[in-house]
């Protein structure tokens, strides 16, 4: 059996804890270890706030008949975030309509020393709070994909391998 459900949420604040708590029940439900649900349901707040944060007010250069200069495009004031439980992994989506990441970011699954806890990790500058939500994302979860969406926002996909609890509804 597998279960996978999406939501569509505001850009808001109280979006975040609710996309978190629809997780964690979702995962208590089926069974999941609750150490596993609970680095997921983290790096889902990370994902979501970082879409309410900078999910909106994109630009588009350069089209046809364009100044150059850029002009607003109207942004739905909304993200995605879709969940996929099936056998031994738990993947997760977050889309938005925002700008999108900046290239040293795109379309970059992240490197192996950035997926796993147990590699160490080069030193932080203690004042850059720009990525460190991402970077958390990347500590907790098996694998990681950063990317843009040309003309619709940018995505944060995460995968995990999921424990379950003995006599859980959807072990494999």
């Amino acid at each position: 059996m597998s279960i996978w459900w999406s939501l569509h949420l505001r850009r808001e604040a109280a979006s975040v804890p609710l996309a978190r708590r629809f997780l964690l029940g979702t995962m208590e439900t089926a069974g999941v270890d609750p150490d596993i649900s609970f680095d997921l349901s983290v790096a889902l707040s990370e994902a979501c706030a970082n879409a309410v944060e900078h999910g909106g007010d994109r630009t588009v250069l350069g089209e046809s008949g364009d100044s150059g200069y850029g002009r607003p495009v109207a942004d739905s004031g909304q993200y995605r975030v879709t969940a996929y439980l099936d056998g031994e992994k738990c993947r997760i989506e977050v889309s938005d309509s925002g700008p999108g990441f900046p290239a040293r970011r795109a379309l970059r699954p992240a490197a192996p020393a950035e997926q796993h806890p147990q590699h160490p990790r080069p030193p932080r500058d203690a004042e850059a709070e720009s990525g460190r939500g991402l970077d958390l994302i990347q500590q907790l979860s098996d694998h990681v994909q950063f990317g843009n969406r040309p003309g619709h926002g940018a995505v944060v996909r995460f995968d995990k391998v999921l424990k379950w609890r003995e006599g859980a509804l959807l072990t494999v």
